[in-house]
């Protein structure tokens, strides 16, 4: 299966007064598996559709290669797209199912066996053919329609959210067959989805979208450990996120004083050029986040209070309120420990981090309100 570079250019869509994609510019790379990931309303599946042809631009341009195809029609795209309700003819065998693009491409009947029967093989259910779509489960109705979607080997492959009716043993079942797919093809995919999870365990890289436009692009680590804004560091996992105030840049970490009390502490500046004084967010993760007792080592003046603490077999989760009451509630995260070194609640830790896992990100409200103040 040959891949394509994707590129986008300026591409939007309006409904009226109703903006589903503020300008928008991105490249897909030969070969890339990039997720479009975003709440309901985010603008990836509007986005996805303008890939695909199904509904036309109100201004920018795709590329497909060399190729300009924005105003082209689906069938001139060379994309094949997989959607969540399957899409499976119930009349037709599963083979004439997956021979079906071929046949509309006028491909020889002969030819259009051989190459389905070869697709049921690279999703590994060579021996159901002869079956109709009713016969087969959820997990294998999908397959059968990846595999009528690659058996005419189109260069890029969209698909939107082609997992959502799967129960979630199989909904990871499926997450490994898409990869050893991706694999083995080689070719470009395009992939909407909104959960994080999937998200962070099957892309290259992901394309986070809110309110129609692209908040921030990257590699699952990037997202993840190294947000751009506080809708990155709130959409993409669990985070605790303390208000403080930047202090004096030190390489790429910054000093940083915490809550009403000033606490000192340090985080890296992940890239933002802000003055000191700055209105800011320190992000840090819950498995960031260490706990000890009170005489032990910490961010000095930082201390929290047990408020509940939750044992889900292998992972602790530990609630705190923290002393310093402009300090929002933190939760840490770690391996289950023996009984003997429990927290409990009510129990007062010292809390700390390593600056190379905290990341400041600019708290552009809490700016607002102190220039509106001002």
């Amino acid at each position: 299966m040959s891949s394509s570079s994707l590129t986008v250019q300026g591409l939007a869509k309006r409904y009226g007064d109703f903006v589903a994609l503020a300008p928008t510019d991105l490249v897909v790379a030969d070969g890339e598996f990039l997720t479009l990931l975003g709440p309901s309303g985010s603008g990836k599946t509007t986005l996805l559709s303008l890939l695909a042809g199904l509904v036309p631009p109100d201004e920018g341009s795709v590329r497909i290669g060399a190729q300009d195809v924005t105003y082209a029609p689906p069938y001139e795209r060379d994309i094949g797209v997989v959607f969540q309700n399957y899409a499976l003819f119930p009349h037709m065998t599963i083979e004439e199912n997956i021979a079906f693009p071929l046949k509309m491409r006028k491909v020889a009947a002969a030819e259009a066996k051989k190459q389905a029967r070869a697709a049921l093989e690279m999703v590994h259910l060579p021996h159901i053919a002869g079956r109709y779509p009713r016969e087969l489960s959820g997990g294998q109705q999908q397959r059968v329609a990846l595999a009528r979607c690659m058996v005419y080997k189109p260069s890029i492959i969209l698909m939107d959210e082609p997992l959502g009716a799967l129960d979630k043993k199989l909904r990871e079942h499926m997450q490994l067959e898409i990869k050893r797919l991706h694999r083995e093809m080689g070719t470009t995919v395009v992939y909407v989805t909104h959960d994080q999870e999937e998200a962070m365990t099957m892309s290259d890289r992901i394309c986070l979208m809110n309110a129609g436009r692209i908040e921030q692009l990257g590699t699952p680590a990037d997202l993840y450990f190294r947000p751009r804004t506080l809708f990155v560091a709130d959409f993409l996992g669990e985070s605790n996120l303390l208000p403080a105030a930047l202090g004096t840049r030190v390489g790429d970490e910054a000093e940083i004083r915490l809550g009403s009390d000033g606490i000192p502490g340090r985080a890296l500046a992940n890239g933002q050029d802000l003055p000191a004084g700055s209105a800011v967010r320190v992000m840090v993760r819950p498995q960031n986040l260490g706990v000890a007792r009170p005489a032990g080592d910490g961010v000095p003046g930082v201390r929290g209070r047990v408020s509940d603490v939750m044992v889900t077999g292998s992972l602790t989760k530990v609630y705190m309120e923290p002393l310093d009451r402009a300090l929002p509630p933190l939760v840490a995260a770690f391996p289950t420990r023996n009984e003997a070194d429990a927290i409990r609640i009510d129990d007062v830790l010292a809390l700390s981090w390593n600056s190379r896992d905290a990341v400041v990100i600019p708290d552009a409200a809490a700016s607002a309100g102190a220039a509106k103040a001002a």
